[in-house]
């Protein structure tokens, strides 16, 4: 098991993990998507477990069901118990995502994971999210179930 700064929510079944500094907007994205649909799995820190093919992602027992929402302090908020990832999104500035991306894959825990950089405060980044998901599977790797 490894723990690491991010945070991890649930779209339609598949493990999101978003990650960067701390203010780069983790929590303020995963919120937007949980209001899209998405499950909260993990705030701030997650558990990666090597399971199968691909990598769990859980919360830490201390921080489960808990989201730190800036301006409000940390709320109570449903969750999934876990989640294979199957996305890591890198959170940066506008002016450093880059416009026509290649495909870029982080070896975690012996895992391939597709991984992309995006600008979390950005109104489209929840539908951008939701697209690179969908199109995982055409562009391969990213877990089990490929």
């Amino acid at each position: 098991m490894q723990r690491v700064h991010g945070t991890v929510v649930d779209i339609a079944g598949s493990g999101v993990m978003l990650c960067g500094e701390s203010g780069s907007g983790k929590s303020d994205l995963a919120l937007r998507l949980i209001d899209r649909g998405a499950c909260l799995v993990s705030d701030d820190q997650v558990c990666l477990t090597p399971r199968g093919k691909g990598v769990y992602a859980t919360a830490p027992k201390a921080l489960r069901g808990f989201l730190e929402i800036r301006g409000l302090g940390v709320v109570s908020m449903p969750v999934t118990g876990g989640a294979y990832l199957r996305l890591i999104v890198h959170l940066t500035s506008a002016l450093n995502v880059p416009r026509l991306p290649d495909v870029e894959i982080e070896n975690i825990l012996g895992a391939e994971i597709h991984s992309l950089k995006l600008n979390a405060f950005e109104q489209s980044t929840p539908i951008k999210i939701e697209l690179a998901l969908g199109n995982l599977s055409r562009i391969g790797g990213g877990g089990p179930g490929d």
